[in-house]
This record gives structure tokens, sequence and C-alpha cells, in this order.
């Protein structure tokens, strides 16, 4: 009895802080056309203090998705186009001798911004690419003798595109994993579309003003972390994973010989943290499974390595995790 009334009262707490997350779904509503997943997955990252990775095509609101997000929220936003003659100073900013003062300075890179987008990520050399990452693991960023540390709240959305492959550096796994969510950006449907050939020939544009604060935002993480999850649900999340490295222990033996390495103890606390922002996104003081399993792709999409035999059988990571998802019982 004791449990209940602390969820009722924690139900009332995430009713009252989760009210914004309304607001922003309605804001980028107004901006965006469809793209409902990726408004939430945007969201999730954002309340999970984690950053995203979005694959699609061009031409899909993935710019327009972050530049509207940070709009919403008081913050600042820099967007950092990525090419084969970046360099690792471009991002994170260098030393340089001003005359004025006869002195070496600091001139911060745009790395010190609350949202950055790294737009087409694979087309810069894997050293940009650490230095970005390491920026984002560590939270801070050393430039000559000194640290300093970024902005909060601080999310990376960093997009790649599927189809060019000429002059393009894959990312390392080890890099894709630092990733809290990879997300599938598809085409919008044709009503969707139609909408906005609507929206763009008749000259629309909707101004974005801020609503929410950054401090709400930090609030909001620290309100997320008292959402329970039962022990039930964290052993429903441990057994996906494993399922991953494992399958011929859950009735998948057959998917063993598609996996080559499955998911590391990161995507067991990234699937968890990912759950419990998506339960505060739908206004809930605790988790269930729907919210693990809404929330499972994108966590392990990039956390699976397929086999040779995979590949040649066209079997994706996604079609792995769905299988696992029906095999690993729910509790």
């Amino acid at each position: 009895m004791e449990e209940n009334i602390d969820i009722r009262s924690l139900n009332e707490l995430i009713e009252s802080k989760s009210g914004f997350v309304t607001n922003i779904t309605t804001g980028m509503g107004q901006v965006i056309v469809g793209q409902k997943h990726l408004i939430d997955a945007l969201l999730v990252c954002l309340l999970s203090d984690g950053h995203i990775l979005l694959e699609g095509v061009p031409g899909l609101a993935k710019t327009l998705a972050i530049k509207t997000l940070s709009s919403l929220i008081d913050s600042t936003y820099k967007r950092i186009q990525f090419t084969p003659d970046l360099l690792p100073a471009d991002v994170l900013g260098t030393v340089i001798y001003s005359q004025k003062t006869e002195s070496f300075v600091v001139k911060k890179g745009p790395i010190f911004a609350n949202f950055i987008l790294a737009d087409e990520i694979n087309r810069a050399p894997a050293k940009v690419q650490s230095a970005l990452l390491e920026a984002m693991q560590e939270r801070q960023v050393t430039i000559s003798s000194e640290t300093f540390k970024l902005p909060e709240p601080f999310l990376v959305l960093a997009t790649q595109n599927p189809i060019e492959q000429e002059g393009t550096y894959t990312l390392p796994e080890a890099q894709v994993d630092r990733f809290m969510l990879k997300v599938i950006i598809d085409y919008p449907t044709i009503e969707e579309e139609q909408l906005i050939i609507k929206n763009h020939i008749d000259g629309k544009s909707q101004t974005v003003r801020p609503i929410v604060s950054s401090n709400e935002i930090l609030d909001a993480r620290e309100v997320i972390k008292k959402i329970y999850i039962d022990e039930k649900i964290e052993r429903y999340i441990t057994d996906i994973v494993f399922a991953t490295r494992y399958p011929d222990r859950y009735n998948m033996a057959d998917m063993k010989q598609n996996i080559s390495f499955g998911g590391s103890p990161r995507a067991s606390i990234n699937l968890a943290l990912a759950a419990r922002a998506y339960a505060f996104i739908k206004h809930r003081g605790y988790v269930i499974p729907e919210d693990v399993r809404a929330v499972c792709h994108d966590v392990l999409r990039h956390r699976i390595g397929l086999s040779y035999e995979a590949e040649a059988n066209n079997i994706t990571s996604d079609e792995i995790i769905s299988e696992i998802l029906n095999k690993v019982q729910v509790p």
C-alpha cells in the first residue's frame, strides 16, 4: 500500500514537471510536418543527457529539427559542417597571439554551445571525429594547457548520409557507441508531403520563440532520476541486451551466426535511461515494458555487429532487435 502512495505522489510530481514537454512537441509540430518519432527521440536524448546520431537522405528536416528545438529552449546553437579538410581546432578552438595584449589567448570553437549540429559527421577524418566524441564523453575541452567545461545542457546531433560513400570516413564502432540513440529517418507520408509543399509555396514560416529555460531542462533531468524502475523491468532490459550477446540462451540459436558482437553494458544503461525519459515524456512516474520497447531499436541498432552472413543475406540489426523483442519474455 505504501508503494502505491509513493507511485501516486510520484505520478503527480511528474505530471506537474513534464508540462513543458507538450509545449515543446506542439512548438516543433508547428515547424516540422510529421517526424513524430524524431521529435520524441530528440526529447529522450535531451532529458537523458545523451547524444543522437541521425541517418537519412538529405532534405528530411534533420537540421530544421535541432534548430527548432534549440530555438524553443533558451539556449545557444551552433552548426558545424564536417568536411574532409576540417581540423580538430576548427571544432574545439585554438590559441592565438593577441597583438593588443602581447600574449596568447584562447579562442573557443563552435563546440561551446548547448546544441551542436554535426552535419555529415562521416565526411571528416578520424582525428576530428575523435575530438568531437571526446568532448561529448568528457563534457570538457582542453585547449593548450587549459581545460574548459562545456555548457549545460549539451546535446550533439550528428547526421550522416547513408547513400554517398565517396569521400566519407566510416565512424569506428567504439565511437558510434558514444551516441545514446541512432535514429533512421524515413520519408514523410504522401499527406505530410502535400502539407510540406503547401507550407513552402505559401511562404509560411513560423517564428519560434523560447518557451523553456535551460534550468527547467536541468531540473527535469533531476526529477527523471526519481522515476521508478521495477526490478522486473531491469531484468527485462538485461535480458534484451544479453540476447544480443548469447541468442542461443533465448531460443534463438539460428540468430548466433548473424551477430558478430552484441550490446555492451553501456547499451543496458542507455536502454534504462532512455526508457525512463520516455516515461517522463508520457507524463508517467514509473517505467513499463512498452517504454523499453519504444526506445529499444534506437538504443541498440548501432550496438549490434552484423556478421558477414547477415550482410550477405541482407539481414539488418533492426530485424534482429524485432526478433529479440518477440522472443524475450515480457514481465
